[in-house]
């Protein structure tokens, strides 16, 4: 696995790779989006106590979870880059912030939309809601600091810094329905979650389509970023060579 990590470290190689990854994530993705929105709109029974209108949380939960997800990834692929200094870490872990915050404000916007029926406001400062929108913040943080720079190196370490530092953020958010007396409501996966078989594999489709969702995303984003930081290489010349002819 190491040396797999090793060869990647190669811009060329690892644009190679991402090339190759593509269709391999955008069929999953594609097929298990619109199995996954049939078993969530028309399989799946409505809910005993909050009808149909629960059915947002097969695009919420997902979104939440991976809003998380990302923001472990990115900062072990920064840590990653700032460590043993890999460039092409450091590509992942830039690319995955837009991405991680755009699952930031799809959770943040679909539970406003659950929770305006369900709370009667459209936001209360609840322990989850207000540690997910730190979230977010650090997101916008993290791009922010990266951009702010005009010498790669020293961007992607200052922004894995904080990366870093941010990740203290994850188990609050995840642990708030626990920790705190707290309006949101517990887990929708596990104990307390979920009932109906129906339910239960409609989200499992929607969260796996997401991850193939973000996996598309990566190695497309990724793609562009090794094109503008290699630009100057003969390896990204004849590349673009060969695109135009």
């Amino acid at each position: 696995m190491w040396k797999w990590i090793q060869r990647q470290a190669s811009p060329k190689v690892f644009y190679g790779t991402c090339s190759r990854l593509t269709p391999w994530f955008f069929w999953p993705f594609a097929s298990l989006l619109v199995i996954g929105l049939f078993w969530s709109l028309v399989i799946s029974p409505p809910d005993y106590q909050q009808g149909d209108g629960y059915r947002i949380i097969f695009i919420h939960v997902p979104s939440a979870i991976l809003s998380m997800m990302v923001y472990a990834i990115m900062a072990i692929a920064g840590g990653i880059g700032l460590i043993w200094q890999i460039k092409m870490a450091e590509v992942v872990a830039k690319v995955s912030a837009p991405i991680g915050a755009a699952f930031t404000i799809i959770a943040l916007a679909s539970g406003a939309i659950w929770g305006k029926p369900m709370w009667g406001a459209w936001w209360v400062w609840d322990a989850r809601l207000t540690s997910e929108l730190i979230l977010l913040f650090l997101y916008l943080a993290y791009m922010s600091l990266n951009s702010a720079f005009d010498n790669p190196k020293t961007a992607a370490k200052a922004s894995s810094i904080l990366a870093i530092v941010g990740l203290i953020n994850l188990p609050i958010i995840h642990y708030s329905v626990k920790w705190w007396n707290t309006l949101h409501q517990g887990y929708s996966v596990g104990t307390g979650g979920l009932k109906d078989p129906d339910m239960q594999i409609a989200l499992a489709i929607m969260f796996v389509a997401s991850i193939f969702l973000y996996a598309l995303l990566v190695v497309i984003k990724a793609r562009t970023e090794v094109l503008v930081r290699e630009q100057n290489s003969r390896w990204v010349k004849d590349e673009v060579e060969g695109v135009v002819s």
